[in-house]
């Protein structure tokens, strides 16, 4: 099975940019999608044999997830836990008969860490939610997670720590969700491999000098690890300021 991930930035610029022809070309079972910035009835693009779930932000043209799938779920459900979580369009839950699949737009947390303490509740309840859907049956969870985890994550650690994606505490909370029974998946079959990212900034012509950060992930629970055939992260693919990154599960 295949699946990719990929914040699209506007699905509406990316349908633009050539987003039908790299699915036509990728061939994936399940796209999510993050930072769609639409509404679903905005979503008008032909792309036959998949079913679509759209989940919206209150607030128009902001944030926003979708999930294109081949195989239609036996359940799809929109947001999670607190009042609080469930504005933004931040989270689908589709649940496949062999796993569940959470993808995810996590909270960016702002200049000066100015959302820092919300995005420290988000982490806590969404690892609570991710933990509790593993005890029925395994997780793969996916998106933009808005954090580097390591130093090799990123091309500059040193003049981006404390800043939003690569604070101590943002890195904290990842390394707590893997210890509680999760795998990030390219790191498990690419540990040390350097320069790879997922995300440039538009700035500092930082793409073509390949300054980026991987902040794009899929996160499996430790049972499927077995499974893990390929991650991959498609650096080449244009079209927004992240890239996809593809998981294939055996």
């Amino acid at each position: 099975m295949k699946l990719v991930s990929w914040n699209v930035n506007g699905l509406r610029a990316c349908l633009d940019k050539g987003f039908l022809d790299y699915v036509a070309q990728e061939n994936p079972d399940v796209i999510c999608l993050q930072e769609t910035k639409l509404q679903p009835e905005q979503a008008v693009f032909p792309l036959e044999g998949y079913h679509r779930y759209f989940n919206s932000a209150d607030k128009k043209g902001y944030s926003g997830t979708a999930i294109l799938t081949k195989e239609k779920p036996l359940s799809v459900t929109y947001d999670f836990g607190a009042d609080i979580h469930r504005h933004e369009g931040r989270i689908i839950t589709a649940e496949y008969p062999a796993f569940y699949l959470v993808c995810c737009y996590t909270p960016n947390s702002k200049e000066e860490l100015a959302r820092l303490p919300y995005r420290m509740e988000w982490e806590d309840d969404l690892r609570a939610y991710l933990q509790e859907l593993d005890q029925k049956k395994p997780v793969v969870y996916c998106g933009d997670l808005n954090v580097a985890h390591q130093e090799i994550d990123l091309k500059n650690p040193k003049t981006n720590r404390k800043n939003p994606g690569f604070s101590d505490e943002e890195r904290a909370k990842m390394t707590e969700l893997l210890a509680s029974g999760f795998v990030d998946t390219f790191r498990a079959l690419h540990p040390e491999e350097t320069g790879v990212y997922s995300w440039w900034s538009y700035r500092f012509n930082s793409r073509a000098k390949n300054a980026g950060w991987r902040i794009d992930y899929f996160i499996v629970s430790e049972r499927l690890r077995e499974h893990i055939a390929a991650a991959q992260i498609r650096t080449e693919v244009l079209g927004s300021d992240h890239c996809p990154v593809v998981l294939e599960l055996a």
